[in-house]
Formats: C-alpha cells, sequence, structure tokens
C-alpha cells in the first residue's frame, strides 16, 4: 500500500492543475495562483515521500511528469496568453468560445503557448538527461511556471504604476515568454536546492541565495518572484564561472 502514497500525492499535483487550468481560463489568476502553489507542494511531497519510503519506480516518474505537464505546462501558457490578450485588448471570448477564429485583431496571444511547448520539452528530456539527478539543466518547470502566475498578482496588488505597465507590455510579455522557453531548455547547469549537509562553508551559495530571496520577497511581495528566479539562473552562472 505504502508504495502508492507518493502516487496519491502526484494525482493531487494534477487535480490542482486542472482545476487550475479552468481557473485560468476563467481569468480567475488568484485562484490560478493558489491552486498552482498547492500543485507544486504536492510535486515536491511525492518525490520526498518517495524517497523516505523508499519506493521509487518508473510509474512515479512517468507520472510526475504527466502531472507537471500539466500544472507547469498548461497552466502558465495559458496565464500567458490571457496576459498577452489583456495587452493587446481583444476579445478574450475568441480564443475561449466556440469561434476561435473570430475577429480578434491578432494571433499574437498564442504566442503564450510556446511556454507550454517549452515546458513540453523539458520534461520529456529531463526524463532521459541523467545529468539532472543532484542538479538541473535549465530552469525546472516549476520556478518559470511561478515566474509567470507572478505576473497578474504584480498588477493586481503591487499597486506600483511602472510595474503594471511593464507587465501590460505586450513586448516585454514576448520577450518573457521567449526568454523563459529558452531558459527551460538551455544547457545552462543550475545549482539544486538539496542540503546532504547542513554546513555553510559547502552550502555558501545556497544560503546566500534563500537569504537573498527573503529579504526581496519581504521587500517587494509579489514583484519579488520573477527577479528571485531570474536571480537564481544569475548566482548559477556566476557559481559556473567560478568552478571554471
Amino acid at each position: 500500500m505504502k508504495k502508492h502514497i507518493p502516487n496519491l500525492l502526484t494525482l493531487g499535483n494534477l487535480l490542482c492543475g486542472t482545476i487550475a487550468t479552468i481557473f485560468a481560463i476563467k481569468g480567475d489568476f488568484v485562484g490560478t495562483a493558489i491552486l498552482v502553489i498547492a500543485g507544486i507542494v504536492f510535486d515536491f511531497f511525492d518525490g520526498f515521500v518517495a524517497r523516505m519510503l523508499n519506493v521509487q519506480g518508473e510509474l512515479g516518474k512517468q507520472l510526475d511528469s504527466l502531472a507537471d505537464m500539466v500544472t507547469s505546462g498548461v497552466v502558465p501558457g495559458i496565464v500567458m496568453l490571457q496576459l498577452l490578450i489583456i495587452a493587446l485588448n481583444v476579445d478574450a471570448a475568441a480564443y475561449f468560445g466556440i469561434d476561435i477564429y473570430g475577429a480578434t485583431g491578432s494571433n499574437l496571444p498564442y504566442l503564450g503557448l510556446l511556454l507550454t511547448l517549452g515546458a513540453g520539452y523539458r520534461l520529456a528530456n529531463f526524463n532521459i538527461d541523467t545529468r539532472q539527478s543532484d542538479s538541473f539543466i535549465g530552469i525546472p518547470t516549476p520556478a518559470m511556471t511561478l515566474f509567470v502566475i507572478a505576473l497578474p498578482l504584480i498588477v493586481e496588488f503591487s499597486g506600483q504604476s511602472f510595474f503594471v505597465n511593464l507587465i501590460q507590455n505586450q513586448y516585454f510579455l514576448i520577450v518573457v515568454t521567449l526568454l523563459l522557453t529558452y531558459l527551460m531548455n538551455a544547457e545552462i547547469p543550475l545549482f539544486a536546492l538539496k542540503f546532504k549537509t547542513f554546513g555553510f562553508k559547502e552550502n555558501r551559495l545556497k544560503y546566500i541565495f534563500l537569504l537573498v530571496a527573503v529579504l526581496l520577497l519581504i521587500v517587494l511581495k509579489f514583484v519579488a518572484i520573477p527577479l528571485i528566479i531570474l536571480l537564481y539562473v544569475a548566482f548559477s552562472v556566476v557559481n559556473n564561472l567560478i568552478k571554471g
């Protein structure tokens, strides 16, 4: 029975992602964010519990990727599509209604679905890439998803016109879409936030990153989330250069 416990947690991730997809289509970005975060929590604990119970298996590995494809693939693609619809001020009903070829004035919002394609390719590649057991190559799909779902929350809750205007700019959203799609599949080694020991010397980079991340969250709140993801990439690149 215990071998099914991690799979039930993974299915919890899939359920959260499925409902989050519905919320994203409706334009309820707060509900989408809550469900995505819940799914990511399930995603973290399914692997943790599988290792703790020593019941890792190929089924769990494949099921995990399928669940992630929804929560951290389909959902961010739809959220970005919605943000582009808002930025372009076009008719959302033409995208989510029966008439998908309606007079929207632009097909550009579909570009947001590049995130879904990039996530799918990364997840498939991750399953066959033996190099990513203790670290990552390219940003993980949950990190990309947190970046994307934070954008509408910044618009709604930050109250800072600079960030609101930036996120509602179509060119900014296009650049973010292309950048995140690239970073998910780029050959950039990124450190993993896993602690084999808790000594400062061997975990210096991780402790500094976590401290900076917490400070940014306290000061900037939702605005901090995309910055932390970019900082994660920057820290990793610097660390790679130092190691030579």
